[in-house]
């Protein structure tokens, strides 16, 4: 697969190191808007793009990849008043969007205990119970659901 890494943290230098293991090639890194000058081109030769930016420009770099009409896997977070608009325009469109609020494993996992959880303490009503979990504090997409 062919693969356009848009915003290249931490997540975005995983997710490259995963995918190149996996025999995948990166067609064109973008991490600033002179990366999209210079290199918004290569898009076209990507099978999908995934997107790790900023909630300020997330949005404006989904429509770019919906008019090339490349799929686009997405994620940043705190953009989330806006995700309504860019649900119908991928459906209008006929687009691939894929969201996500957190692409790690150990995140997901608690995810999965915290549900698990709440249905068992359902039934103790005399229990007040509240998680708190904070991870990625210097993350640029913060607050970060996930």
């Amino acid at each position: 697969m062919k693969i356009a890494l848009i915003g290249y943290g931490k997540m975005g230098q995983s997710v490259e190191e995963t995918a190149l293991l996996l025999g995948n090639e990166i067609v064109v890194r973008i991490d600033s808007e002179k990366d999209w000058e210079l290199y918004h081109k290569n898009l076209t030769g990507a099978d999908v793009a995934i997107e790790f930016s900023t909630p300020g420009t997330v949005v404006s770099n989904i429509l770019k990849y919906f008019k090339i009409n490349l799929p686009v896997v997405t994620e940043t977070t705190a953009w989330e008043d806006q995700l309504e608009m860019i649900k119908q325009k991928c459906l209008i469109g006929g687009h691939s969007l894929f969201v996500a609020s957190n692409f790690r494993l150990g995140v997901n996992l608690f995810f999965n205990l915290n549900r698990y959880f709440s249905k068992i303490m359902n039934g103790f009503s005399q229990y007040d119970i509240s998680i708190n979990e904070t991870h990625h504090t210097r993350k640029l997409d913060k607050p970060s659901d996930g």
